[in-house]
């Protein structure tokens, strides 16, 4: 299912990061107080009620001839085109300025469902404050404070009520859905067009030409695919004309609908920091993944240099340990032909289900063999474990404490499981209950 989007949008420096990390639950975005610190869209998942939801945080709106400003105006516009509902966030100590009618006008031309925050209503004398913005003509405004907290339960209840009604996209069991994510111009639409064989996507040397995620359906040796391409995604905080600034929400939108995510790297270019936080989104996603590294017909070789860069992949992408690793050429499509029975594996992979009979005698057994230390004089006890999901594959372990189940332990429990069951290109989830007596 395709989660609702909320973008927070209002002139700088009236509190959207600080509400968005309130929201998130974690220090994702910067916050300082300096108008413009936040230059470019941040992106979020977040719940409310049991209702899953991305959230974007904005830089801040205003007509201004101050550095970033114009710029950081496109990437608001562009946030409200792919907002769901919009939350308008003002600042009540300041009262209304030219810069928030203007936010207004704006938000009445998207036609976009909007609620209107209050922010740093921090106690009851100031909720006269709420008054004036009326004027705005956004309904009742909600009074909040986000460096206390205050009001956030009636925003999201608001925020919520608003969401359209996303039902389960119908998707065949026998079909394998995969994505292509990475930065812009290390070839994913030429490698789409290379595995389709038609030239079903525009191929432009212009980082940014893939505007949309566009679904191919086809068939191979009996097994049916929907290829996903994606927009590429672009580093936070870089300034890029407006024709560019594609959304990295799309991408992130068909990595939720896909089985089977490939990261693609450019064997040019090397590996860059922003390749690590592209195979992030997959990652923490939940999703399989195959890190695909095109453009290797470009690279001069020996005997060793498919090891060496093999080798780097696995010293920068630590937490992607599982995934394998194809090198392909769009181009001459070399090895492309292997790209699918990779995909089929990781695939079957993530959907597997193990046992439960099976599962405890792997957990024992690896119990027994290495039991966990002792922390303060007490030791871990694991009674029981079982698989509660697959896509990806989740175990819940039954012990004591949940507290002394240490990451360390987790680590080990973890890779005896896939000494085990394999589990190739797939990431795994396991969690620690208590059991009850």
């Amino acid at each position: 299912m395709t989660k609702p989007v909320l973008a927070i949008v209002g002139r700088p420096n009236v509190g959207k990061s600080t509400i968005f990390n309130r929201i998130a639950g974690d220090r994702i975005s910067i916050v300082e107080d300096i108008p413009g610190v936040t230059r470019d869209r941040i992106y979020s998942s977040a719940e409310w009620l049991n209702t899953e939801f991305n959230m974007i945080d904005t830089g801040g709106i205003e007509i201004s001839d101050a550095p970033f400003m114009s710029q950081m105006k496109e990437q608001a516009e562009l946030a409200i085109q792919e907002a769901d509902v919009i939350l308008f966030l003002v600042d009540g100590m300041n009262g209304i300025t030219a810069a928030d009618e203007e936010v207004a006008k704006m938000l009445f031309r998207s036609k976009k469902p909007v609620v209107l925050g209050v922010n740093k209503i921090d106690n009851p004398e100031r909720k006269e404050l709420l008054y004036e913005f009326y004027s705005l003509g956004m309904g009742d405004p909600v009074g909040v404070s986000g460096t206390h907290g205050i009001g956030l339960g009636d925003l999201l209840d608001r925020v919520v009520s608003h969401f359209p009604e996303h039902t389960e996209e119908e998707k065949d069991e026998d079909t394998i859905y995969f994505s292509l994510i990475g930065r812009p111009n290390v070839g994913k639409s030429s490698m789409v067009n290379a595995i389709l064989g038609k030239d079903r996507v525009i191929v432009s040397d212009i980082a940014g030409t893939t505007r949309d995620a566009i679904d191919s359906n086809f068939e191979r040796e009996g097994q049916k695919y929907v290829i996903i391409d994606t927009a590429g995604m672009r580093k936070r905080g870089k300034v890029y004309e407006t024709t560019e600034k594609y959304s990295v929400m799309r991408a992130m939108r068909a990595i939720e609908r896909s089985d089977v995510v490939l990261m693609v790297i450019d064997a040019e270019e090397g590996i860059i920091e922003q390749d690590k936080k592209v195979a992030g989104f997959a990652h923490e996603a939940g999703k399989a993944v195959v890190i695909v590294v095109n453009k290797w017909d470009a690279v001069e070789k020996d005997d060793k240099t498919m090891q060496k860069f093999e080798q780097k992949i696995r010293d920068h992408f630590l937490y992607l340990s599982y995934a394998p690793i194809v090198f392909v050429s769009a181009l001459t499509k070399q090895r492309l032909h292997q790209l699918f029975p990779v995909i089929n594996q990781v695939a079957e992979n993530h959907s597997l289900r193990v046992q439960t009979n099976v599962l405890n005698e792997v957990v024992m057994d690896a119990v027994a063999m290495n039991p966990a230390p002792m922390d303060n004089g007490k030791r871990l006890k694991i009674n029981y474990a079982t698989q509660v999901a697959s896509k990806p594959p989740t175990f819940v372990i039954f012990v004591n404490d949940p507290e002394l189940f240490h990451f360390s332990y987790k680590r080990f429990l973890e890779n005896r499981i896939r000494e085990t069951f394999g589990f190739i290109g797939t990431p795994i989830k396991i969690f620690a209950r208590k059991k009850n007596d």
